[in-house]
């Protein structure tokens, strides 16, 4: 079976019989924090019991952190989970997409027999969102995806232009989902979420998730924000109703309290991300200027499996719809290791 994402450290190691140094995931370098480790062994005595199935005290901490109503979170087992949930909520007929994205929107769209349309983005944009796609929105389309920053290219979409995007949904009568599981990365969070439309944006679904930032691909858990209830409670029915188990709920509510954990991971990123990709320019290749923790340049098309018997990965983003081989993603990981993936990449390159 072929994977289509990164992170596959099972596959690496049945490979070659050891680990490696992965810069194919993009989650926090800094690892589990300790007191969401101490909160999962804390609960391991509830593992016997169905864990709650409307996750009420991580809800309660969730709205307390988002400062939402509780009633505006679904959680779900990762912001994954919660893109299939929708899509079986909705079943839209046609659906409209960025190209290159996330590729599990397409995915989920899919699985429902869902006419996938993308809006190619242009490389000479650096892959940015444009007008023009918000003007692909119209009568015909049911849902619409848009990362936030986009995966693979980090491109922030400035708010003034999701704002629009809110609007002409609303107007073609479509939903809005806005991808937020990176936007906690950035120190400029707060100024670029889409959260303040919600109250008046009943066609509006913000995804997040705390697999990225708090190191928790493992355990599983995001959660949706969205002022309709009524959709959520759909959200909700379209899947098992135990789909986050008691000790992500756990982990979850003690990640919310690792505010100075997520503080030092940000500190990080904004410290790291233009050191790699000055080094990365520096061997000679294109790197696209964005925002989050990864970045998308173009190297030789030969240049992933090199590293990989050297013991390094990337994601070859080759079958992202609008990009071709050659075009690479790197998660930004701490000092010492990006200094060992720019200097294998010396190695390769020469």
């Amino acid at each position: 079976m072929e994977l289509v994402h990164g992170g596959d450290w099972a596959g690496y190691r049945a490979r070659f019989g050891h680990d490696a140094l992965d810069f194919s995931a993009n989650v926090s370098p800094l690892g589990l924090p300790q007191g969401v480790a101490d909160a999962i062994v804390a609960a391991l005595p509830t593992a016997d019991r169905y864990p709650d199935p409307l996750c009420r005290e991580l809800r309660t901490a969730l709205s307390r952190a988002e400062q939402l109503p509780e009633p505006w979170i679904l959680c779900g087992n990762g912001a994954a989970d919660l893109i299939y949930r929708l899509v079986w909520a909705l079943k839209p007929r046609r659906a409209l997409l960025p190209a290159p994205t996330f590729a599990e929107y397409a995915a989920a769209l899919e699985s429902v027999g869902c006419e996938v349309k993308r809006e190619t983005l242009h490389e000479a944009d650096d892959f940015a969102v444009t007008e023009a796609f918000v003007q692909a929105v119209n009568q015909s389309i049911d849902l619409v995806f848009l990362c936030q920053p986009n995966n693979p290219t980090g491109q922030i979409t400035p708010p003034e232009l999701v704002q629009r995007l809110v609007r002409r949904c609303a107007d073609c009568g479509a939903v809005l989902v806005v991808d937020e599981c990176f936007l906690d990365f950035l120190q400029q969070r707060d100024a670029l979420t889409a959260k303040p439309l919600l109250q008046t944006a009943p066609n509006l679904v913000i995804l997040k998730a705390f697999t990225k930032l708090y190191a928790m691909a493992g355990v599983r858990l995001g959660y949706a924000l969205c002022a309709n209830t009524a959709l959520l409670a759909k959200m909700q029915a379209a899947g098992q109703p135990w789909g986050v188990s008691s000790l992500a709920q756990a982990a979850g509510a003690a990640a919310l309290r690792e505010t100075a954990y997520a503080d030092a991971v940000r500190a990080l990123i904004a410290d790291q991300r233009p050191r790699l990709a000055a080094g990365l320019r520096a061997l000679g290749l294109q790197v696209i200027e964005g925002s989050a923790n990864y970045l998308l340049f173009r190297a030789p098309e030969t240049l992933g499996a090199a590293l990989q018997q050297r013991g390094v990965c990337l994601r070859s983003c080759g079958n992202y719809p609008g990009l071709s081989a050659g075009w690479y993603r790197t998660a930004v990981r701490t000092a010492p290791e990006n200094e060992q993936l720019l200097q294998t990449m010396r190695e390769v390159l020469k």
